[in-house]
C-alpha cells in the first residue's frame, strides 16, 4: 500500500492514472482503447485506428504486420485487439509475423548497435508459438528473404498497420523497402510502431542509428510515400513514452489517397 501512495504522489498525472484504473476495470473496449487502458496500448491503437480509417473506406479486410517476434507476446497480443476491432467494426484482420525463429543476426556495422545488441537475442521457440496462435501466421526466415515473395506468396489484404521491432538498422532498411509495393497492398495511409527509437542511457539512439536512420532515409529517398510523426497525438494533455514510437506512413499517390473521411459540416 505504501508503495502505491509513493508511485501516485510521484505520477505527474494522478487523476489519469486513476481514471486509467477504473476503465481498465470497467470500460469498454473501445473506452480502455482511447485512454490507453490495455496491454500494448501501442499495437492497441494502431489497429484500432487502422479499423477505423479501413471502415471510413469501405475496405472489408486489412492485414496488421509485425517484424520481430522474438517470444510472440506481440503477436499474441495482435490477435486480442484484431479480434475487438473486428467486433467493432466489421472489418476481417489477418496478422503477419516476421522473424528468423533463430533470435538476432550478427549486427553488421555500427549502425545496428552492436554494443547493445548481440547474435541469438531473442530465439523464438516455433513449436510453442504457433500452438499457442489462433490467427496469426509465422512468417519465418531472413527478412531479406522474406521481404522478396510475402506478396505473391500470402496475398495478403491492405496492410493497415504495422509493427517494426527488429532492432537493428540493417533489417529495418529491408522491411520498409516492402512499402515499394503496389498500392493494392495498403490502405492510403497506415499506422506504423517502431520500437527501438527511445531507449535509455545504453542505447543512445539518435537519427544516426538504428531504426531512427532507417526511417530518414527511408524518407530522403522517396517522394511518394513518407513517414510522419502524428503531431495532433504528441499534442495530448498526457502524453506517454510509447506516443513517441507512432509514426503514419502516407501514400500521397495512392489512387484512395483523396477520398473524404471527415466529418459532414
Amino acid at each position: 500500500m505504501l508503495k502505491k501512495i509513493q508511485n501516485l504522489i510521484l505520477d505527474p498525472y494522478p487523476l489519469h492514472t486513476i481514471a486509467k484504473q477504473l476503465i481498465k476495470r470497467f470500460g469498454s473496449y473501445q473506452q480502455r482503447i482511447k485512454i490507453g487502458a490495455v496491454s500494448r496500448p501501442d499495437y492497441g491503437y494502431c489497429v484500432y485506428n487502422a479499423a477505423v480509417l479501413a471502415k471510413k473506406l469501405g475496405y472489408k479486410r486489412i492485414s496488421v504486420l509485425e517484424f520481430g517476434v522474438a517470444k510472440g507476446n506481440g503477436l499474441l497480443n495482435l490477435e486480442y485487439h484484431a479480434k475487438e476491432a473486428a467486433k467493432l467494426f466489421g472489418v476481417e484482420i489477418e496478422i503477419y509475423g516476421f522473424d528468423t525463429g533463430e533470435g538476432l543476426p550478427e549486427p553488421l556495422d555500427y549502425r545496428d548497435l552492436p554494443y547493445h545488441w548481440k547474435k541469438g537475442f531473442y530465439k523464438m521457440d516455433v513449436p510453442g508459438l504457433q500452438a499457442k496462435l489462433k490467427k496469426a501466421k509465422l512468417v519465418l526466415g531472413d527478412v531479406k528473404d522474406t521481404s522478396k515473395d510475402f506478396f505473391e506468396k500470402h496475398n495478403p489484404a491492405p496492410i493497415a498497420a504495422i509493427s517494426y521491432d527488429l532492432d537493428f538498422y540493417s533489417s529495418t532498411v529491408i522491411a520498409l523497402k516492402m512499402l515499394e509495393a503496389d498500392e493494392k497492398y495498403y490502405l492510403p495511409r497506415i499506422f506504423c510502431y517502431f520500437d527501438d527509437v527511445i531507449g535509455t542511457e545504453i542505447e543512445l539512439y539518435n537519427d544516426f542509428i538504428g531504426e531512427r536512420l532507417a526511417i530518414n532515409e527511408f524518407n530522403l529517398a522517396h517522394t511518394d510515400v513518407k513517414l510522419g510523426l502524428p503531431y495532433h497525438f504528441l499534442e495530448n494533455k498526457v502524453v506517454q513514452q510509447w506516443f513517441h514510437k507512432i509514426w503514419i506512413g502516407h501514400f500521397f499517390k495512392h489512387s484512395r489517397y483523396n477520398d473524404f473521411v471527415s466529418e459532414e459540416q
